[in-house]
């Protein structure tokens, strides 16, 4: 009588359990992180009480320092570069909005230049960005 050996099969990892947690986590993190809009800048908003308005779709970001340094988007530029940079919107700054992030000791002839920047490129519509005022 001839006893037939059992072939064994080998041991196998079942990868979906751990797919399944990498996912989890992953989805945590995104969730749970906080995104900082200006990395590289340290600009104090000044407090203000009035109510929030929406993110605008369609938005140019300019930041003015309180050492008067002028960055769009998040690289330094000088005055005349921006106003050739805002120019090359054309007709498209009719519906787009000038957000303006200036420092709250940032000289206020500094923030009426950009804003006649942003007037003289045909900016539809001009935002000044501020925090909301902390209840005492």
């Amino acid at each position: 009588m001839a006893f037939g050996r059992k072939k064994r099969d080998d041991p196998k990892v079942d990868l979906t359990p751990m797919v399944d947690v990498v996912f989890l986590l992953l989805i945590f993190f995104m969730i749970s992180t906080t995104f900082v809009e200006t990395p590289g800048l340290a600009i104090k908003l000044p407090e203000s009480s009035s109510s929030i308005v929406e993110k605008e779709p369609e938005e140019i970001k300019i930041y003015l320092s309180k050492e008067g340094e002028v960055f769009l988007q998040d690289e330094p530029i000088s005055m005349e570069g921006l106003a050739k940079r805002l120019d090359g919107f054309g007709e498209k700054a009719k519906i787009m909005t000038f957000l303006l992030l200036a420092d709250e000791k940032a000289l206020h002839g500094k923030v009426v230049q950009l804003m006649d920047l942003a007037k003289g490129a045909g900016f539809g519509k001009l935002a000044i960005a501020t925090e909301k005022r902390q209840k005492p």
